[in-house]
């Protein structure tokens, strides 16, 4: 890996900005993942959050944190300083 300890494709891009870089496209699919689900009373917490946190967190211990908050801005920032904590190498977005 090159500097930063990023992913790259081809060794030369980060992931995130190869995506539109037509040489590199051979290398990528950029098609996004997608799922559809219904939120109702059986489910009570929607989590968007960034593969910074993922790379350091499981599912389960996501939920975890962001359920023991009644609002749901301090179970984000609980989020970030876990995945700080744990030493994340990635950007951490967490969205509400």
């Amino acid at each position: 890996m090159l500097s930063g300890d990023v992913p790259r494709v081809n060794r030369q891009l980060a992931v995130s900005r190869a995506f539109d870089d037509k040489s590199l496209k051979s290398h990528l699919q950029s098609d996004p993942d997608i799922q559809w689900t219904t939120i109702n009373n059986n489910k009570n917490i929607l989590i968007i959050v960034s593969d910074g946190l993922w790379k350091v967190m499981s599912n389960q211990e996501v939920v975890d944190i962001a359920k023991k908050f009644k609002y749901p801005q301090k179970g984000l920032k609980q989020l970030i300083a876990e995945g700080v904590k744990r030493d994340s190498k990635d950007d951490i977005l967490c969205c509400c």
